[in-house]
């Protein structure tokens, strides 16, 4: 929310971002029950003319462009080799952990995946099967088949259960600046409802 206040393009809310990241770092239980259960954030940061993919492992980052295509994400990093932006101590940190042996082609997602926090279980699934979904669209990707992947429960998507989906969002941002941006936004965590 501060990057979509704070910056004008896709690229500048990155860096709000990644410097409220650097300042303030991130935490905090992601579900209301006394369980402690704690995940990394991932986000889809797009404006009119370009998209990038960022994750984040405590105060490390990689940032993905998106180039063209889909892309989708889930609750586990998907930024592998392709990183256009990093966190300038990201492969250093990764190295003095032991993590990375400075020599093979960083991945990001690899070396990152299990740091500090809880992952779930099915997310490998549920990432595999959006983008199943998308692709399965690709070239003919309207707004109402995005509203269907995200309400779609068999693949995961729209999670139920011990962890369940608290909202949905479908962005239409056209290229022509005199065509206004349309934003849609789940009425209820559910977006099947």
């Amino acid at each position: 929310r501060l990057g979509l206040e704070r910056a004008e393009t896709a690229e500048k809310a990155l860096t709000v971002i990644v410097d409220l990241l650097e300042k303030y770092g991130q935490g905090g239980n992601c579900m209301e029950s006394h369980m402690t259960f704690t995940y990394h954030n991932s986000f889809l940061i797009a404006d009119r003319k370009e998209a990038w993919v960022l994750e984040t492992s405590g105060k490390y980052w990689a940032a993905e462009k998106v180039e063209g295509g889909i892309r989708n994400i889930s609750n586990q990093l998907s930024i592998t080799t392709k990183i256009d932006r990093e966190h300038p101590k990201l492969k250093e940190y990764a190295k003095s952990n032991g993590w990375w042996d400075g020599e093979k082609e960083f991945d990001f997602a690899a070396t990152y995946s299990y740091v500090n926090t809880a992952r779930m279980t099915t997310t490998r699934g549920r990432y595999c099967e959006g983008y199943k979904l998308l692709n399965k669209h690709k070239g003919s990707i309207t707004s109402e088949t995005m509203m269907e992947i995200l309400r779609d429960k068999e693949s995961g998507i729209n999670m139920e259960g011990g962890f369940m989906t608290t909202g949905s969002m479908v962005s239409v941002l056209p290229q022509q600046p005199n065509l206004p941006c349309i934003h849609y936004f789940t009425g209820t965590p559910d977006p099947a409802r």
